[in-house]
């Protein structure tokens, strides 16, 4: 664990971990590991926000009791993928604003191709979570991250399930003030850009599709 990576090793989070990357976990099963592991993952992402108190009557007296200051945080999407992380994440804060990225991957040059961009207001006084289960070559995180920032968000972190060590690398060099929540820091990169032993491609895997 650095201040740029953190790897989340509760035992629940590498259990579940273990059942989605086997290739006999069917789709409706790795779809609600992926929302379960979300939730997890979500409490340390968010573990240091900036927190104030307020006056309230609990059943027995008055208290000043801690709450979340400042704007409600932003949740951004990384398409399509991102969609599974961002759903158990909104059962943990279903207040945070919603945006997304539409990014896809060039095959053959790896590099990432906009096709729509949708964010909340005022990131620049939000807390802005940037998702995507897979940071494989960190090419599309990157470019991400570059939009969100160009939007104005200053306070960023980027959550996600597995990460090659490239795509670490790779957003520690675009993005050294962007920390990264990840359950597991894997092996390698294939020579197609697939992060190894990884679990496939996340998006296929969470849809069905091929």
């Amino acid at each position: 664990m650095t201040d740029h990576l953190t790897i989340v090793d509760h035992p629940l989070v590498q259990h579940k971990l273990t059942i989605m990357r086997d290739k006999a976990t069917p789709t409706a099963v790795f779809r609600q590991l992926l929302r379960e592991i979300s939730q997890l993952l979500a409490y340390e992402v968010t573990r240091n926000l900036e927190m104030t108190t307020k006056r309230i009557e609990t059943p027995m007296c008055e208290m000043d009791a801690p709450t979340l200051a400042g704007k409600k945080l932003a949740l951004i999407s990384i398409l399509r993928a991102g969609n599974g992380l961002l759903d158990g994440v909104l059962e943990l804060i279903p207040s945070a604003r919603v945006g997304f990225v539409g990014l896809y991957r060039d095959e053959e040059t790896l590099q990432p191709v906009q096709y729509y961009y949708k964010a909340p207001e005022a990131l620049e006084d939000r807390l802005v979570i940037a998702v995507d289960p897979m940071l494989a070559t960190g090419n599309s995180s990157a470019a991400a991250i570059d939009l969100l920032k160009e939007a104005g968000a200053t306070n960023i972190r980027f959550l996600c399930l597995l990460a090659a060590p490239e795509g670490v690398a790779r957003m520690k060099e675009a993005h050294p003030d962007v920390p990264i929540v990840t359950a597991a820091l894997d092996e390698k990169l294939n020579e197609v850009g697939y992060i190894m032993p990884g679990l496939g491609d996340a998006g296929d895997r969470m849809f069905g599709t091929k």
